[in-house]
């Protein structure tokens, strides 16, 4: 059953088109500004943004930090037994 699911699954992402080819013109190579963070820059929200990822990047810095401690904490009582 796993198989033929594996291979049902191939041969569907095998049919699937992401996007249509756009052609990349010259004016894409010269474009230097990105609309989206000028726009949250300019309205305040930028620093939302990065206050949440660094909150994200904390947050899972604690866990393996703390998931690291209790590993340690087992193997010392397992070598010691």
């Amino acid at each position: 059953m796993k198989k033929y699911l594996v291979l049902f699954l191939l041969f569907v992402s095998l049919h699937v088109i992401a996007q249509e080819k756009i052609p990349v013109t010259e004016s894409d190579y010269s474009n230097n500004s990105v609309d989206m963070a000028d726009k949250m820059r300019e309205d305040g929200k930028i620093y939302v943004l990065v206050g949440i990822i660094g909150i994200i990047f904390a947050g899972i810095t604690v866990y393996l930090i703390s998931t690291e401690r209790k590993i340690t904490k087992i193997e010392k009582s397992i070598t010691q037994k």
